[in-house]
């Protein structure tokens, strides 16, 4: 079971701890505490920034489970000159962070997901948390809402298959039904005296919106009623009907639905447009990616010169995603030992980059993203220090 959300937004300045494990304290500098401005960009208020971020990679695409948008904030006003990116926010990053003079970090993955029940020096997250705010730092998660993202991380990934079209494989839906409403009832009525009692009854149920129009229907002019209402409204309107069939005929319930967002999703449904031998998509992957190694698990039947036409990609851990997707190859991050032999026992190759190796090359794309975004205001940098934890020995 995934664990519960916890966010954590601190706004008060905590006091220096003392010193520990060999650390001395870092106290804010007042250049900090209020940036000062440089030729040809001025500071943007931490609001502003998040807003941008969010319009970039709405937090509504992410998952429920998921902690994402501002996790950790200084006490207001808080103004950002530099916005660090990373995909993992390390110790050694948040150093790097720091040296950089950073206002704002943004990690992919957000350093607080299950949520803390104390602020001490024993725990590295805790630790944090504890320096991001003893030196007046943010720290901000896009993780899921990112991978959902028109131009987020699936969509960078897929583009080290080379040219294709792609489709998301869970769409992400708007917020609401194109119209008002939950459910969508239709009913004909064929007297003029019957027509009357069904629309005061029914526009006298609150959440109803009710229209009516012409139809010609077994030669006869009818009239079609088409009531939109909620959940609620929705058993009265069943509940009047049900006690009022002589006023009426042919009789349908809709559910309506939430509508796809374009080029909105989780993972990636890759087509191309000629067939591509595996070692060929390999070698494209293992470039986009700049790695020297993947991990490949062969189909049943497959051989690494077997042709790939359809590719199903998800960034990062992608077992959840890609399951039962129908694709020649499955490319992500990580997935379980069983899950790879269930893909390959039905044909399909695996290919595995390991789980932040899929990601952290977007942030270079970011950055490159987000600077017209942020009005060129906000210098934005890249950590060189983050890396997969993971190496080939």
């Amino acid at each position: 079971m995934l664990p519960s959300r916890g966010r954590l937004i601190l706004q008060s300045l905590l006091p220096v701890p003392h010193p520990a494990r060999g650390r001395p304290p870092v106290r804010p500098s007042a250049s900090r505490r209020s940036p000062a401005a440089s030729p040809g960009r001025g500071p943007m208020e931490l609001q502003a920034v998040v807003a941008s971020l969010e319009a970039f990679a709405s937090l509504a695409f992410a998952e429920s489970w998921d902690n994402v948008g501002l996790l950790v904030e200084p006490s207001p006003p808080h103004s950002v000159r530099t916005l660090f990116l990373t995909n993992d926010l390390t110790e050694e990053v948040m150093d790097e962070a720091l040296a950089a003079k950073a206002d704002l970090i943004l990690s992919y993955h957000p350093p607080v997901f299950r949520p803390l029940k104390r602020l001490t020096w024993k725990s590295w997250k805790e630790r944090l948390v504890i320096r991001a705010l003893e030196n007046r730092v943010g720290i901000y998660s896009p993780h899921t809402a990112s991978d959902a993202a028109p131009q987020g991380v699936n969509h960078w990934l897929a583009k080290g298959l080379g040219a294709c079209t792609s489709l998301p494989i869970h769409p992400a839906t708007g917020p609401e039904p194109p119209t008002a409403g939950t459910h969508r009832v239709e009913l004909r009525v064929s007297s003029s005296r019957d027509l009357d009692k069904v629309l005061d009854a029914l526009r006298g149920i609150q959440g109803t919106a009710v229209a009516t129009f012409s139809v010609r229907a077994e030669g006869e002019e009818k009239t079609q009623v088409s009531v939109n209402c909620s959940r609620q409204a929705l058993l009265q309107v069943v509940a009047f009907l049900s006690q009022n069939q002589h006023l009426y005929e042919k009789t349908e319930i809709l559910s309506l639905e939430k509508p796809p967002l374009l080029h909105t999703g989780m993972g990636r449904l890759c087509a191309l447009p000629e067939p591509v031998s595996v070692a060929a998509l390999i070698r494209r992957v293992k470039t986009h990616l700049n790695l020297a190694h993947v991990r490949l698990a062969l189909g049943a039947g497959k051989t690494t010169e077997s042709p790939v036409s359809a590719v199903a990609v998800c960034a990062g851990s992608g077992s959840s995603v890609l399951r039962g997707v129908a694709a020649d190859l499955y490319l992500t991050g990580e997935m379980s030992h069983h899950e790879v032999l269930d893909a390959v026992a039905g044909g399909i190759t695996v290919v595995l980059c390991e789980h932040s190796n899929t990601e952290r090359g977007f942030l270079s794309e970011l950055r490159n993203l987000l600077v017209p975004h942020l009005e060129n205001k906000v210098r934005v940098v890249v950590s060189e220090k983050d890396r997969d934890p993971l190496r080939v020995a």
